[in-house]
């Protein structure tokens, strides 16, 4: 398994497990659940499977969000319903909206099926230590349904991948906001996007800028200098390597059969404009440049 066909697996497995924040199914079951607005039904149905944890746990593991946006919505979300029953709703709404997306012959067939064999088989090969959000994802019940089962595999890796990249921002000591003007300076992002939903104001915002000058990484007009772009490159390169395990489960023609298999259900996300405009992922791969978010669609989701 390569480094290329891993960000390749990334790249098509990402959207599919974006729909958990993005569909109207999902805001519609965090409404049922009566948590409040978009920003805890986000924080709720991604963190459930960490449990009951205080606010600060789940600012560290999902590393650029200001304080005190998850605080606004943790603990308090819990006591309007459990972390398994947001398990549950979001199960639900995975199963709703890959349904309607994809069709009811598509998420019983063969292909699908197999695409979440393979991808369960990955996830279950994960090694997590050290990985809070990839380790409590891979510690859920297998869903008997095969698209569920393919989504809840999907995003343990994701996560996985997600903790892996928090660790080599933490060793290049990019901090929170400093790693998200790293990545909008790298052309991925669009800032005004990331530092809105992610609640910083531009004070802070301007002091991450300040201190990437002063290391030489952020040229004065904002973009990256030399030694910028090779950092991004090597933190990129690292978060690479460093979620490429999983995949040795599957061998590079299961990796490559994987993508194959989850190319069609990426484009099918894409193409609905679910996923807002932005890219707040960074990615900007073929797939997502083709999407109308990339085109500045806007999409049925908030954030």
């Amino acid at each position: 398994m390569t480094d290329v066909l891993a960000r390749a697996l990334w790249e098509r497995y990402e959207p599919v497990h974006g729909l958990v924040y993005f569909a109207p199914e999902a805001r519609r079951a965090a409404d049922a659940l009566g948590l409040r607005g978009f920003w805890m039904g986000y924080f709720a149905l991604r963190a459930a499977p960490l449990g009951v944890v205080p606010a600060p746990v789940v600012t560290s593991s999902f590393y650029v969000f200001h304080p005190d946006r998850v605080a606004r919505a943790l603990p308090d979300a819990w006591r309007y319903t459990a972390p398994a029953d947001a398990l549950a709703a979001r199960q639900e709404a995975v199963d709703a909206a890959l349904t309607r997306l994809l069709g009811r012959d598509a998420v019983t067939g063969p292909q699908l099926t197999e695409a979440a064999d393979l991808a369960w088989r990955a996830a279950a090969a994960a090694d997590t230590a050290g990985r809070v959000l990839g380790a409590a994802n891979q510690a859920l019940a297998r869903p008997a349904l095969p698209h569920v089962r393919l989504w809840q595999a999907l995003t343990t890796l994701r996560e996985h991948r997600g903790d892996g990249h928090v660790a080599v921002l933490v060793a290049h000591g990019l901090g929170p906001v400093a790693a998200m003007v790293l990545k909008c300076a790298a052309g991925e992002s669009d800032a005004t996007l990331l530092r809105e939903t992610r609640k910083w104001d531009l004070t802070a915002w301007r002091a991450a800028e300040d201190d990437l000058r002063e290391r030489g990484l952020l040229a004065g007009d904002g973009t990256l200098t030399a030694a910028g772009a090779a950092v991004h490159t090597e933190v990129e390169a690292r978060t690479d390597a460093a979620a490429r395990q999983p995949w040795s489960a599957l061998g590079t023609d299961g990796g490559a059969r994987l993508a194959d298999l989850l190319e069609p259900l990426a484009k099918t996300v894409l193409h609905t404009g679910l996923i807002p405009a932005g890219n707040p992922v960074g990615l900007t791969g073929a797939l997502w440049n083709a999407s109308p978010a990339a085109t500045g669609a806007t999409g049925t989701g908030s954030g």
